[in-house]
C-alpha cells in the first residue's frame, strides 16, 4: 500500500555526496512516487472491467510476492539473520495483515466511491497519522509546527471533500472514511514495524508481511468469492500485472535505494509530487474532474503533510 519502504529506516540519510549518485536517488525517488500515483488510476481501470476489491486484491498480492520473496532471500545472501521468535513471527505477521491486507482492502473499496485524485490525497495523509499514534503510544511530543501541518492537512482534505458534497455524491465520505481507515491501518504498521525491523531486516520483514498478508488475502477470497471470479479478460490481467509490478513492488525498491541516496528529507518532499501527479492522471486517463479549488484542498494537504515529514535543519 504503501509508496516507499515499509517500515524501513525513515531517517535514513544519503550515504554520499557524489553528483551522480544523488542524482539517481532523485531519479529513484520520482519513479517510486509517480509509479506509486498509478495505483488508485489502474485500480478504477480494473473495475471497469467488473471485477470486486476483494478478488483484485487477491491478484495484486499473490502477483507481488514472489518478488517481495525473492528479493528477501538476496538481501541474506550476506550472511545469515538471526531467526525470529515465535512472537516476532506472529507480531510480523500481524502487521503485514493489518498493513497489507486490513489497509489495502479498505483502500481499494474506498475507490469504489471516490475519485482517485481524492483517494490518493486522503491516503497521502499517512504521516500526520503516524504523528499521531507516535505522539499517543510512544511519547513523542507534539510540537506547535507539528499541530499546524495537522490542522493545515486536514482543512485541504474537508476543503476538497466540501465540493465532493455540495455536487450531490453522497457517497463520497463514506470512500473517504474508508481510505482513511486504511492509511491508518498502514501507519499502525509504520509504528510498530520500526520496531521490528532493525531486528529481522527490510527486506525479510516485508517478505515475511507479505506472505501472511497474502495467505490472508487469498482465504478471504475463497471463503466469499467463486474460483470462476478470476477468469477475467486479459486487458484485466494486464492492469493487474501492472498494479502488482509497477504500482506496488516497483515504489518499495525505488525508495528504499532513494532513501539510502538522498536521505529521508529529499524523499518527502520529492513525494508531494505524488498527489498532484494523480490528480493529473486522473484527468487524463480516467476524465475526472479537477477545479481550482480541488487544487487548492490539494496544495494545503501537500503542504501539512511536508511540514510533519521534512526535519528542520539544525
Amino acid at each position: 500500500m504503501s509508496d516507499g519502504a515499509p517500515a524501513a529506516a525513515a531517517g535514513a540519510e544519503p550515504r554520499t555526496g557524489r553528483p551522480s549518485y544523488r542524482a539517481a536517488g532523485i531519479a529513484l525517488a520520482l519513479l517510486g512516487v509517480l509509479a506509486f500515483s498509478l495505483k488508485a488510476i489502474v485500480v478504477k481501470l480494473v473495475y471497469r472491467h467488473g471485477v470486486d476489491p476483494v478478488t483484485l486484491l487477491a491478484l495484486r498480492m499473490t502477483f507481488a510476492l514472489p518478488f517481495f520473496v525473492g528479493a528477501a532471500w538476496w538481501a541474506g545472501r550476506g550472511g545469515p539473520l538471526p531467526p525470529l521468535r515465535g512472537r516476532e513471527l506472529a507480531l510480523v505477521g500481524a502487521l503485514g495483515v493489518l498493513g497489507y491486507y486490513a489497509g489495502s482492502l479498505l483502500d481499494f473499496t474506498g475507490l469504489q466511491y471516490v475519485t482517485a485524485a481524492l483517494g490518493r490525497l486522503v491516503l497521502f495523509l499517512y504521516p500526520t497519522v503516524v504523528v499521531v499514534l507516535s505522539a499517543a503510544f510512544l511519547g513523542t511530543p507534539v510540537t506547535p509546527r507539528v499541530a499546524t501541518a495537522l490542522a493545515v492537512s486536514y482543512a485541504g482534505i474537508a476543503l476538497v471533500l466540501s465540493r465532493a458534497w455540495t455536487e450531490g455524491h453522497a457517497n463520497v465520505p463514506l470512500g473517504a472514511a474508508l481510505i482513511f481507515g486504511g492509511a491508518v491501518a498502514y501507519s499502525v504498521y509504520l509504528v510498530w514495524g520500526s520496531r521490528v525491523v532493525t531486528r529481522t531486516g527490510s527486506m525479510r520483514f516485508t517478505a515475511y508481511a507479505m506472505t501472511a498478508a497474502t495467505a490472508v488475502c487469498v482465504g478471504h477470497f475463497l471463503a466469499v468469492r467463486p474460483l470462476a471470479a478470476v477468469v477475467l479478460p486479459a486487458d484485466a490481467y494486464a492492469l493487474v500485472l501492472l498494479l502488482a509490478t509497477v504500482c506496488t513492488v516497483l515504489p518499495v525498491f525505488a525508495t528504499a535505494e532513494a532513501l539510502k541516496r538522498v536521505g529521508a528529507n529529499v524523499v518527502a518532499i520529492l513525494g508531494s509530487v505524488g498527489p498532484v501527479a494523480t490528480i493529473l492522471l486522473g484527468f487524463i486517463i480516467l476524465g475526472e474532474t479537477m477545479t481550482l479549488l480541488q487544487l487548492a484542498g490539494a496544495l494545503l494537504v501537500v503542504g501539512g503533510v511536508l511540514l510533519v515529514t521534512i526535519r528542520p535543519a539544525r
